[in-house]
């Protein structure tokens, strides 16, 4: 039996997770960038009600991207 110097199933399950993992935190957070300069834009716009619907969208998407991260840091210490 030849040995195996690449495990293939692994190193692709490491390359889409890391994959999805970098595109989506990186989508969240700019979901978060978004809803701030919206809540900015919106508060200055005397629309209370939308700013805080933005304000909301904010903070969700950085409550997201922080449990992404301290899913990834998990994670990582258990291997």
């Amino acid at each position: 039996m030849p040995a195996v110097v690449v495990e293939t199933k692994e190193l692709a399950e490491t390359v889409l997770a890391s994959i999805v993992g970098g595109v989506g935190v990186t989508v969240v957070f700019s979901i978060a960038i978004w809803g701030a300069a919206r809540f900015a834009d919106l508060s200055r716009g005397g629309r209370p009600l939308a700013a805080g619907g933005a304000a909301a969208v904010a903070v969700l998407a950085l409550t997201v991207t922080a449990a992404s991260v301290v899913l990834g840091i998990v994670v990582m210490a258990q291997k």
